[in-house]
């Protein structure tokens, strides 16, 4: 896959949106988790996967659209293997859409439907033509609009502590020293660890330690691709050594670093 390109800044809070184009011809994923959804399109072959408890398979035309922090993997199921698009988009992003509604949910690893599918395809596309502000943020809408659609009548919505939980999302954004822990967050957002943890999770879909974990991983993946080696990436992001990376990692993205960082790996990144 090929050494990234990084755009101008979104206006967006979060994480950046990475766009991948990948291709797998033997081996496997392993089962692994991202705090994004995933938006995936299959170009060509048969993707296969197992997502919820369920076996699905993708083929071209079809859309992907996995919730965060949902245990997945990826698999070829004949000798031709696959390739697929994909697109990690942040859920502060979707969240700038719904105004703190609960995260669209769909249940179903793959869809058919039409109106998904062209959305998913055009953010992705907006994505990879790159510094166009209002073109991503209007394809952004369109898309959480057929999530929402898909997803049916969202759950009644409860009381969150959405400004607690953004100064919160924004400290972890900046990737804090080791030994954060919820004694500091809790300081920050000013009220109950406990009930910050669950509105975290309600707002953007994982736990506090989650999100800043991925972080941690974003940020080793810039030091490599800057020409940092693994121990001195993984030192720097705050990892505990390489072991320690190396195991986030791959139950992170399902593959190794050096995998993942591997020269000449498409990768399309909105900031």
């Amino acid at each position: 896959m090929s050494t990234p390109s990084e755009n101008q800044d979104a206006g967006l809070p979060g994480s950046r949106v990475e766009l991948i184009d990948a291709q797998l011809r033997v081996g496997a994923f392993s089962p692994h988790r991202h705090d994004t959804y995933t938006i995936a399109v299959t170009t060509d072959g048969v993707q296969s996967f197992n997502y919820r408890g369920n076996h699905w398979r993708s083929l071209p035309g079809q859309v992907m659209i996995l919730h965060p922090d949902e245990l997945h993997d990826g698999y070829c199921c004949d000798q031709s293997g696959f390739s697929y698009r994909a697109a990690y988009l942040p859920p502060a992003h979707v969240q700038t859409v719904i105004g703190g509604a609960a995260l669209p949910f769909l249940s179903e690893g793959v869809s058919s439907d039409p109106d998904l599918a062209q959305s998913a395809l055009r953010l992705i596309a907006v994505c990879a033509d790159g510094n166009d502000l209002f073109g991503y943020q209007d394809a952004l809408h369109q898309l959480v609009s057929a999530m929402q659609r898909r997803a049916g009548r969202p759950p009644a919505r409860r009381s969150v502590n959405r400004e607690a939980v953004m100064r919160v999302r924004e400290f972890l954004d900046s990737v804090p020293e080791p030994g954060t822990n919820l004694d500091q967050l809790e300081e920050i957002a000013g009220y109950d660890r406990w009930q910050l943890s669950r509105d975290f999770r309600a707002l953007l879909g994982t736990s506090p330690y989650r999100y800043l974990q991925c972080r941690r991983l974003e940020r080793a993946g810039q030091l490599l691709h800057g020409g940092l080696g693994l121990a001195a990436a993984a030192h720097e992001a705050g990892f505990a050594d390489q072991s320690h990376f190396g195991r986030v990692f791959k139950r992170t993205f399902g593959t190794t670093p050096l995998a993942w960082h591997k020269p000449g790996r498409p990768r399309t990144i909105i900031l």
